[in-house]
């Protein structure tokens, strides 16, 4: 499989880039959620200092596969896409992007403004963005949670729509992005 993008495929880059944000984003969820349900204590601060690792992880990626994408286009929508599809497809993959950095900047913000470290495990520490302010400190908390619910339900409707796509549609836009997969003959080439 090329590393670039072709004009009906995504390359292995691309998808690289794609599976393991959505695996990293995935583990950000689960480790806030445990660490939320625990008391203050080590294993608390454990799990914090992986999700704020991880979330770093995800800005550096982030970076790369956007300018990645600048020299690699995404292959183009189905021809038979309505003009809303195309819409909400693009307005969906610009919200993941602006999540992609918004998400990580304001959880280090966030630490930034309580003055509590973000390592990156542990090899070295980020600086911080901000001096110690607890209103701010509120203020971001509430941003970020707010993003992560924006984040999981844009997740969950771009796989219904890739679902909706493969099964319902029949086209390769679910496929185009799985790797070891092959698209899928086009249906005059089926029907003839």
């Amino acid at each position: 499989m090329p590393n670039q993008n072709s004009p009906t495929r995504y390359g292995v880059v691309a998808q690289a880039f794609h599976w393991v944000i959505a695996a990293l984003v995935v583990t950000q969820f689960v480790l806030a959620n445990l660490a939320g349900d625990l008391p203050i204590g080590v294993h608390k601060l454990a799990l914090l200092a992986r999700h704020k690792s991880f979330g770093m992880t995800v800005l550096m990626l982030a970076i790369l596969r956007v300018l990645w994408r600048l020299k690699n286009p995404p292959p183009e929508l189905p021809a038979g896409m309505r003009p809303l599809e195309r819409m909400l497809a693009r307005s969906t993959h610009v919200a993941f992007y602006v999540l992609l950095f918004a998400m990580p900047i304001t959880g280090w913000l966030m630490s930034s403004a309580k003055n509590y470290s973000v390592s990156w495990f542990g090899l070295f520490t980020w600086p911080n963005l901000i001096g110690k302010n607890e209103a701010a400190f509120e203020l971001l908390r509430s941003t970020h949670d707010l993003l992560s619910g924006v984040l999981f339900v844009i997740a969950v409707l771009h796989i219904l729509a890739a679902l909706k796509h493969h099964f319902w549609n029949k086209d390769d836009v679910l496929l185009r992005m799985l790797p070891f997969t092959k698209a899928r003959r086009p249906k005059s080439e089926v029907q003839s």
